[in-house]
Order: C-alpha cells, then sequence, then structure tokens
C-alpha cells in the first residue's frame, strides 16, 4: 500500500509540471499557434516520459526491495541483514532498525548476571576490539517483563539469544520464552561454558552440543538457531552434529579468543586476561568456516565476523550464507547495517540481479 501511495504522488507531481508547462504554452498561443503546437507535443512526450521513467523505476526500486525479503529457519525478515547479539543490547543501544530483517538480544540467562566490571573492553587497530564483558543481564524474566514490550516497539523480529551453564538451564531459558509472542526464535549459544565439565564449552563437542539442542527443542516451539564457537578443532563436526539434533539454522562465528597487552605496565588489557577478538581481523577465518559448514549442513547459515560494508556481506554469501548478522562495526557507526542493506540493493540494482540466490554460493564450487 505503501509503494502504491508513493507510486501515485510522483504521478501527481508530474501532472502539477505538466499544468505549469500548459499555462504557458498558452500565453504563447498569440504569437504563434505553430510554435504552440510544437511546445505542447514537446511537453506531452516529456511529461509522459519522465512519468512513465519515475513510475518504472520506483516499481523496480520495489522489485528488488520484495526480493530482498528472506525467511531463515521459519522468521520472515525484510532483508538478510541482522544486527548480531551484544551489539545492540537489549535495546538500550543507538541502532537504525528500520531496514534490518531481525535484531538478535545479548545473551539472555535464567537470573540476573552483572558479567565483568572494568577493563572490559580493548580498542585495537583498524576496527578491531577485544571484549570481556561477560553475559551482563537483567535476567530472562525481567527481560520478558520489562524489556521486551518496549522492545517489541521496533517492529522487527527479535531473536533472544539464550546462555546456560547446564543443560537443564537451557531448557528452561527456552520453555520461559516459548510463551511470548513476541519472540521471533531462539539463539541457542554453546560458546557458554559447561559447569558440569569444568567450564568447557558446550561447543566444543558434538554430543554434548547435540544434547544442548534436543533439550530445547523439547522445551520450545520456536525456530531455533544455534551460534557456534570457532575456537574447535573441526567446526563441521558441530555443525553436523546440531543439524541432526534439530537446529533450523546456524549462526557462525563467535568471537576468537585472543589477549592484549599494554606495554607500560605488562598486564593484559583486559580483566580477566582473554577477551572475545571481533573486527575485521577474523572476517577470512569467518569465510572459511562458513564456507565449510556450507559445504557440510543444508540448515540455512548465518554468517558472521567482521562485516563493514556492503562488499564484505557479499562475500559471504558467496560463501554460502543466507543471512548475515553485524556485531562490532555497530560501536563505530549504529547506522551500518543500514547502509549493507541499501548497498545490497544498488548491487542487485547495478548487477540486473532480481535475487540473491543468483550470487548465494558462488565460490563453492572451486575445490
Amino acid at each position: 500500500m505503501h509503494s502504491l501511495k508513493k507510486l501515485f504522488t510522483e504521478a501527481l507531481q508530474i501532472t502539477e509540471v505538466a499544468k505549469v508547462i500548459c499555462l504557458c504554452g498558452k500565453s504563447l498561443i498569440i504569437k504563434n499557434r505553430n510554435t504552440l503546437v510544437g511546445f505542447l507535443g514537446c511537453a506531452l512526450c516529456v511529461g509522459f516520459g519522465q512519468t512513465f521513467a519515475m513510475l518504472g523505476s520506483s516499481v523496480d526500486r520495489a522489485r528488488f526491495a520484495s526480493n530482498l525479503k528472506t525467511s531463515i529457519a521459519g522468521i520472515m525478515m525484510k532483508a538478510p541483514v541482522l544486527i548480531g547479539s551484544g551489539a545492540y543490547g537489549f535495546g538500550d543501544q543507538p541502532s537504525d532498525c528500520s531496514k534490518i530483517g531481525a535484531f538478535v538480544t545479548k545473551g539472555l540467562t535464567l537470573e540476573r548476571c552483572i558479567g565483568n566490571c572494568s577493563h572490559v573492553y580493548s580498542r585495537l587497530p583498524h576496527g578491531n576490539m577485544l571484549n570481556s564483558v561477560g553475559l551482563k543481564n537483567p535476567g530472562v524474566r525481567d527481560f520478558i517483563k520489562d524489556i521486551l514490550p518496549k522492545l517489541s516497539e521496533e517492529g522487527v523480529p527479535i531473536i533472544a539469544n539464550i546462555c546456560g551453564g547446564t543443560i537443564e538451564e537451557y531448557a528452561e531459558l527456552a520453555k520461559l520464552l516459548d510463551t511470548p509472542r513476541s519472540v521471533a526464535g531462539l539463539e541457542v549459544n554453546i560458546s557458554c561454558p559447561n559447569v558440569a565439565a569444568g567450564g568447557m564449552a558446550f561447543g566444543v563437542s558434538p554430543e554434548i552440543g547435540a544434547r544442548v539442542v534436543e533439550a530445547v527443542k523439547k522445551s520450545s516451539r520456536k525456530p531455533m538457531i544455534v551460534k557456534l564457537t570457532p575456537n574447535v578443532t573441526d567446526i563441521t563436526k558441530i555443525a553436523r552434529a546440531v543439524e541432526i539434533a534439530g537446529a533450523d539454522a546456524i549462526s557462525l562465528i563467535n568471537t576468537l579468543q585472543g589477549m592484549d597487552v599494554d606495554i607500560e605496565s605488562g598486564r593484559s588489557t583486559l580483566d580477566p586476561v582473554f577477551g572475545g577478538l571481533s573486527g575485521p581481523a577474523i572476517q577470512p577465518i569467518s569465510l572459511r568456516m562458513v564456507y565449510q559448514v556450507r559445504k557440510a549442513v543444508k540448515i540455512p547459515l548465518i554468517g558472521m565476523g567482521g562485516i563493514t560494508t556492503t562488499e564484505d556481506a557479499l562475500k559471504f554469501f558467496m560463501v554460502g550464507a543466507d543471512a548475515v548478522a553485524i556485531c562490532s562495526a555497530l560501536y563505530n557507526d549504529p547506522s551500518v547495517a543500514g547502509k549493507v542493506v541499501d548497498g545490497l540493493f544498488a548491487y542487485m540494482e547495478q548487477k540486473g540481479i532480481k535475487s540473491l540466490e543468483e550470487i548465494k554460493g558462488a565460490a563453492l564450487n572451486q575445490e
């Protein structure tokens, strides 16, 4: 309906221009009738040409915008660009959600978690960063009661990222989030430390990762996206295991573990010592892992890791991602996700591409 109104508005604007031209033509009738005929003929041709050109352009723009629509694990999105977990917080960080496909909340736990308090960010050159914020969040119940209603006003699908210390906690989180209709889906972060296994992340073991997925599947009807850690020997084994266990989609990759040192104090710039590395530096690793996982599983993939431009996003589509998520780049530019959507639209228009399906997986046939 909005597109039709826009088309009619543009047509009416051209009509007003035509009226002015006609009035000018009438003023010439006394001087030269032949001039009037020629003038009006040209004016009508130009006017109708502009009208149809503008209408055609608007139709083309609407067509390309429509072709950016996608469905990931049954979640309908107006564009295959998401705001990734952490970057948007719980709606308390500035960001433009008007063009994105969905946004993913920061990690939710059963109870309130204060996270780490000091020295949790370390800025690195070229837009990279380390963070050790931890799982700072209000707890899932307060999220549902106090935050979710306001977050729903953004008008885009909300995907709740969940983090558990035990398999039972994952199941309980999924059960609590199954009721709110405004939660479109779950992102199950299996990078969390497994308390029962001495702190080893759930996502480094195919068997344990699969058990988490099975428990969440039994507790919730929501679409389930499983977020994989890159800190493993073979990510394809984890991907296949969670697909078999019932994951509806996979998001990858989470941050890589790293550290930085302050040469004046001789100490790590973070407290605790290590943190998650994100930004352009991890993009080649992200692309490689999306490429490998695309060849290993059939379910949709959401690629992330170092995306700051449309060109970056296109690379992920070409290695087989069905959508992309933008995270740390939002700290430098809250509008970057919308700019990437605009860039995808412009790329399709320039290349005459009707759908991103035409370039998806283009790089997979090199081997």
